[in-house]
């Protein structure tokens, strides 16, 4: 059985690293990946079968023991495969758990196998400063954790207020961020800025107007002078098309300083809306 270790035990763990990766995979991470889908229940033939399955290779017929041929063969393609692989092979490990409702033995008795890994990736992406993280057995884009709570609580408030279509475009924005190998950004800024419009749309009753003219239409909808910089970044993405054909497409960088905007924005609305005061 597994144990608990110290650090579990006394509720230590390790600061949150600044990102510094994402469209990488480094050796380090593909190796932590083998040992702890092994540390979870994988035994190497079925990490094989689903690595085949993945990479879309024949599994070597003439390696049958678990250790030490079928786990070489595992770290052999994991070694040579593109880094974008890996977090599609993350995704098929959960899913993998999931379907078999495996379970990982503990001290405790036994926790679910999916869950486990889960938190482990998780845990060890936040440790090394990656961007990512496994959500519900999906690879989504990962950011400070001031980022996250903005994020995650703008969802989850206009979700719990009725607001789906917002919500749901402010998801699409993040899954934009999430693309491997290549992020849409142009897709996340138009998805982020649809979100506010949706709600502005919503909370003014007319349906018609773009944000821009929402904006001038009904002054009351944010406080001043941030409707200046929300009618700006409105601009910013409806540029952002145009950018994209002569080659001069926004950057990772500013797109995600739109979605937190964004975020922000949506958050502090629904919580007008939720406490009546619009």
């Amino acid at each position: 059985q597994m144990y608990e270790r110290f650090s579990r035990r006394y509720g230590h763990s390790e600061l949150e690293a600044e990102i510094t990766l994402r469209h990488d995979a480094p050796t380090e991470l593909r190796s932590v990946v083998i040992e702890i889908a092994y540390e979870s229940g994988l035994k190497p033939s079925r990490f094989r079968s689903l690595l085949c399955r993945v990479l879309r290779v024949s599994p070597d017929q003439s390696n049958w023991s678990e250790f030490p041929n079928i786990d070489n063969e595992v770290r052999e393609h994991m070694r040579d495969c593109d880094w974008f692989l890996v977090y599609d092979i993350i995704e098929e490990i959960y899913a993998t758990f999931s379907a078999g409702g495996m379970v990982t033995p503990n001290q405790r008795g036994s926790v679910d196998a999916a869950d486990y890994f889960s938190e482990e990736i998780n845990r060890y992406f936040k440790g090394r400063g990656i961007g990512w993280q496994l959500l519900e057995g999906k690879i989504e884009m990962r950011g400070p954790e001031s980022f996250e709570d903005t994020i995650n609580g703008a969802h989850d408030l206009l979700a719990e207020i009725n607001h789906a279509t917002s919500a749901n475009e402010l998801h699409e924005a993040i899954l934009d961020l999430s693309r491997r190998p290549t992020p849409d950004i142009t897709g996340a800024v138009q998805h982020a800025m649809a979100a506010i419009e949706c709600l502005a749309r919503e909370i003014s009753g007319d349906s018609k107007p773009t944000l821009g003219e929402l904006i001038k239409l009904y002054p009351g909808l944010f406080p001043k002078p941030l409707d200046q910089a929300i009618e700006k970044a409105w601009g910013y993405s409806s540029e952002s098309g145009r950018h994209l054909k002569e080659g001069k497409a926004p950057s990772f960088e500013e797109a995600e300083l739109i979605v937190g905007l964004v975020g922000s924005i949506c958050r502090y609305m629904a919580r007008k809306i939720n406490e009546n005061t619009y």
